[in-house]
């Protein structure tokens, strides 16, 4: 029994349920036509007249030309995972040493979507939804067998580009407004062809196109800082992959989370977006009836095996002829279906038993559901997948010997390097100077500086003391401040990576440089007061040379924390191994222990704490300095223990020390990042 709402006058009636559900669509769409709302591109004005008709050219022939239609084919896709259930013999024993049994997550998953199509596809928690959008937008890692096809191709490079993935969580700069978060977008996304005014402009185009003129210049915020509306949020993901005009959209759950006015503007922008020429591909959780008389297909999955794929106005007919009608006429299509696939017909909507046959009746039932999805849709649905008379005048030219490389990147390497730390910059100053650490670091520098008031090297235990102070100060405080930086980004950076925004390298080497004038600066300020207030020698030189090594030293800390957080990609046990390791460089330093065992010795030479404290006491004292060691008596520094001990030689072994270590850990952090993040 069909449901009042749904528009039944395309349906014609035949005895097959395959033949309901193949019922083409009787709308015809245009694959070339944009959104009737837009202005073409061409139609603004030129910022200059000079080479005009060039840039007029250029204009139409990347943003204005019409798209270029993908029909995504995909067939007995299915996909499986190591289940993470150990199984235990008693209750004493150890966990068994039998290979992990392999859970399916989908199963023999089949259909296709042409251009000017919108597919939804419907089911519940853990039905393997996501995991098929994943694998669809050829980002699933791991042996996924099966075929999906691109017009008739596997995935490729050029697919790569012309492929928009929308996650279900917004990862987006807190800091950034939307104005600035598409603009560096454009300016990383858009072809290199276009000018940096063409490229601002197409930013300002796709936000009136998506409605988020009235929130441009408002911050994207985030869990703990308030910034635009979900739905604004959701829009600004959008609206960052319609940047390059993609033929193919896929979108995780974009209305979850939202009520029900802005979840329908969403949709509403997809539907527009898909009547544009585009494939667009969405999961979704739970849609209202009115949400679900905006989908052309509906794929239903059920413990990863499909039950369902048609047409959408057609799924409850179809579900009607092998017997699961509807107990009244006024309901939800997708809540009938969302029933069906948990297993749960129409006469058991109404009560719930919890009783084990009640369970083994909902499997059965799926079951049956499966075995008649085989039976009646999918020889139809493998007929539709072979014919390619239709899709002929869609396929799109894609050289298959062309590599990665050639189309790899739209932009240049030093372009995105200076995008990258523009953007860089801009979001992480709210953090690197933030109250809190500057307070941090003044009330630490001025504490320091009362403590040693005015010592003199009559008292050059003390000073010593404090300049270890500044080794380890400045080794602990940036480490642990840069073992953040990755695990943080990890989301952002493997959401850009994967739609190929820029080069890795780029990002490494703009995310080292802009953290150089912001972590730089604070130390910088510790140096000069607490060097002047404690008493240390009163020379420009030997200031500038002090204020210079504890900068070195920041920079190798800071190295070691990016390699740990890199490495580890995990903030609890890199700060776990982080602490551990500067303890052991404590320890090592020189400072609390002058002869150290000779078979642990070695463990000073890799600490860079060691070579930081024995630079600033050879900068501080010379071998003809003396100091009071008794009354009235007067000794060489070089006789006192700490300073006997380390040695005010051999300085530039200690510099080039720790040049190695600068360089070695920056290069690991790097390695760590190609290694553990998509190419």
């Amino acid at each position: 029994m069909m449901p009042p709402e749904q528009d039944t006058s395309n349906i014609t009636t035949h005895n097959s349920p395959a033949s309901i559900m193949l019922t083409s669509r009787t709308e015809n769409v245009s694959v070339h036509a944009e959104p009737s709302n837009v202005v073409p591109f061409s139609q603004y004005p030129i910022p200059s007249q000079q080479h005009q008709g060039q840039q007029t050219r250029l204009r139409f022939s990347v943003l204005c030309q019409p798209l270029r239609p993908v029909t995504l084919k995909f067939e007995e896709v299915a996909y499986s995972i190591y289940s993470s259930t150990t199984t235990t013999t008693s209750c004493l024993s150890l966990s068994s040493h039998k290979p992990k049994p392999r859970r399916s997550v989908l199963n023999g998953v089949s259909g296709v979507v042409r251009p000017g199509e919108l597919l939804a596809m419907l089911g519940p928690s853990g039905s393997g939804k996501t995991t098929l959008l994943t694998a669809l937008g050829g980002r699933l890692t791991g042996k996924l067998s099966g075929t999906i096809t691109y017009n008739g191709r596997p995935f490729s490079c050029s697919m790569k580009r012309k492929t928009g993935f929308v996650a279900q969580d917004d990862v987006l700069y807190p800091h950034l407004t939307v104005v600035e978060t598409l603009t560096y977008a454009a300016l990383l996304k858009l072809p290199k062809e276009l000018t940096r005014e063409e490229k601002i402009e197409q930013a300002e185009l796709i936000i009136v196109e998506l409605g988020l003129a009235r929130c441009r210049n408002t911050i994207v915020g985030g869990p703990l800082l308030r910034g635009v509306s979900g739905g604004e949020r959701k829009r600004v993901s959008i609206g960052l992959e319609m940047l390059v005009n993609p033929s193919l959209l896929l979108l995780d759950e974009p209305t979850s989370g939202l009520d029900s006015t802005t979840a329908q503007r969403i949709m509403v922008t997809l539907r527009r977006l898909a009547r544009g020429g585009r494939t667009v591909i969405t999961t979704i959780h739970q849609p209202s009836s009115g949400l679900y008389r905006m989908f052309d297909k509906v794929l239903v999955l059920s413990e990863g095996c499909p039950i369902y794929c048609g047409q959408a106005e057609q799924a409850m007919e179809y579900f009607s002829s092998i017997g699961f009608t509807p107990g009244f006429n006024f309901l939800n299509p997708a809540d009938f279906l969302l029933d069906l696939a948990n297993g749960i017909t129409p006469d058991e909507q109404l009560e719930f038993q919890g009783s084990v046959d009640h369970h083994d009746d909902q499997n059965s039932r799926k079951q049956d559901l499966t075995s008649s999805y085989k039976k009646n849709i999918y020889p139809v649905l493998k007929a539709d997948i072979n014919k390619n008379l239709q899709d002929s005048s869609f396929s799109t030219v894609i050289s298959s010997k062309s590599s990665c490389g050639e189309v790899q990147w739209s932009t240049s390497w030093w372009e995105q390097f200076k995008v990258l730390l523009r953007r860089g910059l801009q979001e992480r100053k709210h953090e690197s100077y933030s109250g809190l650490r500057i307070f941090q670091v003044m009330s630490v520098s001025i504490l320091s500086g009362l403590l040693w008031w005015h010592s003199d090297i009559s008292h050059i235990q003390d000073q010593v003391g404090l300049l270890f102070f500044f080794s380890i100060f400045w080794g602990f405080f940036p480490l642990f401040n840069a073992i953040f930086a990755f695990p943080q980004e990890r989301p952002m950076l493997i959401k850009e990576r994967s739609s190929g925004m820029y080069r890795l390298s780029s990002y490494y080497f703009a995310r080292t440089t802009g953290d150089l004038p912001m972590e730089l600066v604070l130390p910088t300020i510790f140096v000069t007061v607490t060097y002047w207030m404690g008493g240390l020698k009163p020379s420009l030189v030997t200031f500038v040379l002090t204020l210079l090594i504890v900068l070195f030293n920041v920079l190798v800390s800071q190295g070691l924390g990016l390699a740990l957080g890199a490495i580890l990609m995990d903030v609890k046990q890199a700060t776990t191994l982080a602490s551990v390791t500067m303890l052991v460089f404590l320890l090592v330093g020189g400072y609390y222990i002058q002869h150290i065992p000779p078979f642990i010795a070695w463990l000073k030479y890799i600490s860079f704490s060691h070579y930081c404290y024995k630079l600033l006491m050879g900068v501080q004292y010379s071998v003809n300095d003396v100091y009071e060691c008794e009354i009235g008596m007067r000794c060489n520094v070089t006789d006192f223990p700490a300073i006997k001990c380390l040695g005010l030689d051999n300085k530039w072994w200690d510099v080039a020390a720790l040049t190695i270590m600068l360089v070695g850990y920056r290069l690991l952090a790097y390695v760590a990042l190609r290694i553990g993040q998509p190419h």
